[in-house]
């Protein structure tokens, strides 16, 4: 081949090479492909969201490789007589170096900064736990009306069971899997919206949306679907621009948005509640809740508040996973991060799995506190307001929930129940356990209780009313005494008829009977005033509210004689 025809042949080679072409190219890739991903994962375009300097890192990965293949065709073109080429490509792929290098670097001393070896204490005080007192906080309770003692499993079942009776809805829409845990009036109440089946079904229904939700009381078991008279266009099943989170995304760009909790308002009106996370530790960490989103699914419109702005209304601004692991950061770095190597001296963190409670129309979770090394025991419980992030922890020491769960499914092993995640009550000054046992199905069958300190006194029943009184008659057999307040007093009329005193192995028991037919039982060394009694007298006795009052038998502990004729 001759001079001539090498030249010719560098200039085709060289055709549309220039550095400025090269980069205009670039720049449209750039764009092209940062449109598309953005569109399709909308991410937070926040400092403190690592996903935003990831990209960046990738995108300036690329171009240094678009650069770098354009550099290895230029030192071609030098070698065939164009000068200057090879070394404009490689002064270009030196800035990409040292811009990815600096990126690099950013993601990495933001994370060395918030890392726990440095800042263990800022992680403990994140959340500020008030210890408080069980038996003035946690009332008496006689039955159970602001606990969800349902899980969201059988909550499942009973809100698909509603659907599935309407024919109009059921071909063409679901219930959306997570059931959200919400105060309605002070209610438990479990809410979920209606999904669009699948795409075509939403192309086919988009217009008229999604046309309501389901409503589960898991107090009572009682579901109820609430069609609204207008649908709900922004939903989390939707599609393109329709879809919840791509449509907040868009008009919140700079927050990072942790999910999506559906809840009604006190008339009935449906908003999904997007809570906003910023960083409080270093560049990346110490995640923790700085506003919400509050969507209108049918208008679209969506307004920031800030903590300290949040409507009451909502319940759900820090979920359950986040405030469990907000306490975990104060128990077990209290002491610094050394503390937590070696002696652990205090150490704690939360059990497993979490409970909601309804306290003056806020929820809380609650879930159990155990020692760090996990020895199958609480040391006590904490409750967590998931609106206010305002935590109460309470010294209550005896079994953690999965022993509890354990007894109670133990005393009806031979119908093979499985026991929901237990709620902590009051019982006669007692913290007890109260949970559900469901069948195979997901079906409520039983409810059970299970004392936290002695946690071989379980009662189980198929109604709330009948394990409180089965409950109540363990604690006395057991010889549990209320320590709660002190216990209301009833009084009784009587004239006795008969007297006697039974010795059963060494200890006496007098038995009273009066002209009614009752007869009152006590122990002798309770309450020797009893021998002052004869037959044919008139007398009020008070007695204490843990007695037994029934036709039969009265059991007269906390005797006292009023008065006598």
């Amino acid at each position: 081949m001759g001079k001539k025809d090498k030249v010719v042949k560098a200039k085709i080679v060289g055709q549309g090479m220039p550095m400025g072409k090269v980069i205009a190219l670039t720049l449209l890739a750039n764009i092209i492909v940062l449109g598309v991903w953005y569109y399709v994962a909308f991410p937070a375009l926040n400092i403190h969201n690592t996903s935003f300097w990831g990209t960046l890192i990738v995108v300036f990965t690329i171009d240094f490789l678009i650069v770098a293949a354009a550099n290895s065709a230029g030192q071609t073109l030098t070698g065939m007589g164009f000068k200057q080429t090879a070394r404009s490509f490689a002064s270009n792929a030196v800035v990409l170096v040292i811009i990815d290098f600096i990126l690099v670097m950013v993601v990495v001393i933001g994370s060395v900064l918030g890392a726990k070896i440095f800042r263990a204490r800022s992680y403990s005080k994140l959340l500020t736990v008030d210890t408080r007192d069980f038996n003035e906080d946690v009332k008496e309770s006689t039955t159970v009306t602001n606990i969800a003692l349902m899980d969201t499993a059988s909550a499942k079942i009973f809100g698909n069971r509603e659907i599935g009776s309407l024919s109009d809805v059921v071909s063409q829409y679901e219930v959306e899997s997570g059931y959200n845990q919400i105060s309605l009036g002070g209610v438990p109440m479990k809410v979920s919206p209606l999904k669009y089946a699948s795409f075509f079904k939403w192309m086919n229904n988009r217009n008229s949306g999604v046309p309501g939700y389901v409503k589960v009381n898991p107090v009572n078991s009682d579901a109820k679907y609430e069609k609204l008279n207008q649908g709900l266009k922004y939903v989390p099943s939707a599609f393109l621009n329709d879809n919840l989170m791509r449509h907040v995304q868009f008009k919140f760009p700079t927050k990072i948005i942790s999910g999506h909790y559906f809840e009604i308002d006190e008339e009935g009106n449906p908003y999904f509640i997007c809570p906003c996370l910023t960083a409080k530790i270093g560049l990346f960490n110490g995640m923790d809740v700085e506003g919400v989103i509050i969507c209108d699914p049918i208008t679209g419109d969506a307004t920031y508040y800030k903590t300290g702005d949040i409507p009451n209304w909502v319940d759900h601004v820090y979920d359950g996973d986040l405030c469990a692991r907000k306490y975990d950061w104060h128990g077990i770095y209290s002491g610094g991060f050394w503390n937590t190597v070696f002696s652990q001296t205090g150490c704690t963190k939360t059990t497993d799995d979490y409970g909601y409670i309804i306290i003056d129309d806020d929820v809380w979770m609650y879930t159990g506190v155990t020692s760090l090394n996990a020895d199958n025991s609480n040391v006590g419980f904490v409750m967590i307001n998931e609106r206010t992030s305002e935590a109460r922890y309470y010294v209550v020491s005896g079994a953690e929930e999965d022993s509890a769960m354990h007894s109670a499914e133990g005393a009806v092993q031979e119908k093979n129940y499985q026991a929901s995640f237990p709620s902590l009550i009051n019982v006669a000054g007692q913290p007890t356990y109260i949970m559900v046992l469901k069948d195979s199905g997901g079906l409520v069958k039983m409810y059970a209780m299970v004392n936290v300190e002695q946690y071989n006194i379980v009662a189980t029943a198929t109604s709330q009313s009948e394990v409180f009184k089965e409950y109540k008659k363990m604690l006395k057999s057991e010889g549990v005494k209320n320590t709660g307040e002190a216990a209301e007093t009833i009084k009784v009329n009587a004239t006795i008829a008969d007297i006697q005193y039974i010795v059963n192995d060494g200890e006496t028991t007098v038995y009273i009977k009066d002209t009614n037919h009752r007869v009152y039982s006590q122990s002798f060394a309770e309450n020797e005033e009893l021998i002052t009694l004869s037959v044919g007298d008139y007398v009020t006795f008070e007695l204490s509210e843990m007695s037994e009052l029934t036709d039969t038998i009265i059991s007269i502990k906390g005797f006292k004689v009023i008065s006598r004729s």
